[in-house]
């Protein structure tokens, strides 16, 4: 166990037990007296940590701070609850690393929220955190690395890009302005030179990305969210429009709970059904959420959206006839 390790092992103890005697954190770290006396002192002098020894509990605590501020070693700023969050992150990231590139820059980060945390089962941390990524599309590893490091160097991509509306594959120079994870896949909002305006690619669509010493284009944060986020899901730019929305009862007990839109608005009918409006610029991926709710989601505007689900719903009903076969 290093130094650094034991230091944070001490007041993780004392913090978690509440006092802890010479006797225990001897045992525990597995060091001799004068190199626990030489750490005791270290921290207190040093670190600042406000630890006493108390004669009446016969152990090491910490002393309360009047103004309620919790003391943290240098580099430890996280709680155990958000140390195993991060591990869930990590998680999570792991799971779209088909090729490793993504873990190999992440395991140091692990190691050390291992040593933090103070535990060296493997399985304790990785294993009871499941994180299931229903529908996900593969990233090529080379793909993600090389976009990450253009949009952190502010530099240029030039991209073979399948366009899959259209079936169409096209080159582009972009200048990326930010990465989104959605619905367990990666996307770029960058500017397009081509078409000199902000545009959404998908990272598993990329054929091809090579990165340009040209500088990349900046653009305000600002209006990034504005264009980019103004929409439903992940399709941006266009005229948003309000969607009205009305749930059975049997949904909206589910319905009532979800996030579907940041700008979203809700509301309990008397007769137990719920309302919900919000906005969207493209109604593809809303038409979608839609039908899978069936017959428990009605649109009740626009009236566009409401003809285009109900000419989706009947053509799936088409494909299943009249069940008589």
């Amino acid at each position: 166990m290093s130094n650094a390790e034991r230091l944070y092992k001490i007041e993780r103890l004392i913090r978690q037990r509440g006092h802890v005697s010479f006797q225990t954190l001897q045992d525990e770290l597995e060091v001799s007296r004068a190199t626990l006396k030489r750490d005791l002192e270290y921290l207190r002098s040093r670190l600042g940590a406000p630890i006493v020894y108390d004669r009446a509990l016969n152990g090491y605590r910490l002393e309360e701070n009047t103004r309620g501020a919790r003391h943290e070693l240098p580099g430890l700023w996280f709680d155990e609850r958000e140390l195993y969050s991060l591990l869930a992150a990590h998680q999570l990231l792991a799971s779209l690393d088909d090729d490793g590139t993504l873990a190999r820059h992440l395991q140091p980060l692990l190691q050390r929220v291992r040593e933090m945390i103070g535990s060296s089962d493997d399985a304790s941390l990785t294993e009871r955190v499941k994180i299931v990524a229903s529908a996900r599309r593969a990233v090529p590893a080379r793909h993600f690395e090389l976009v990450a490091e253009a949009l952190l160097e502010r530099r240029r991509l030039h991209l073979r890009y399948l366009t899959r509306t259209r079936g169409e594959v096209g080159e582009r120079d972009v200048s990326p302005q930010r990465l989104v994870h959605y619905r367990n896949t990666w996307y770029l909002d960058a500017w397009c030179h081509r078409v000199d305006g902000l545009r959404r690619f998908a990272l598993d669509a990329m054929e091809q990305a090579t990165r340009l010493d040209q500088p990349a284009l900046e653009v305000g944060l600002e209006r990034v969210q504005a264009e980019m986020d103004a929409g439903y899901g992940i399709y941006a730019g266009g005229t948003p429009q309000w969607a009205t929305i009305v749930f059975a009862a049997s949904a909206a007990a589910w319905v009532s709970r979800e996030a579907w839109h940041p700008q979203q608005q809700g509301r309990w009918l008397e007769d137990g059904r719920y309302e919900l409006r919000l906005p969207y610029t493209d109604d593809t991926e809303l038409v979608m959420d839609l039908m899978r709710h069936g017959a428990d989601a009605e649109v009740l505007a626009p009236p566009a959206l409401r003809l285009k689900l109900g000419a989706r719903l009947r053509a799936a009903a088409a494909v299943y006839g009249d069940g008589s076969t």
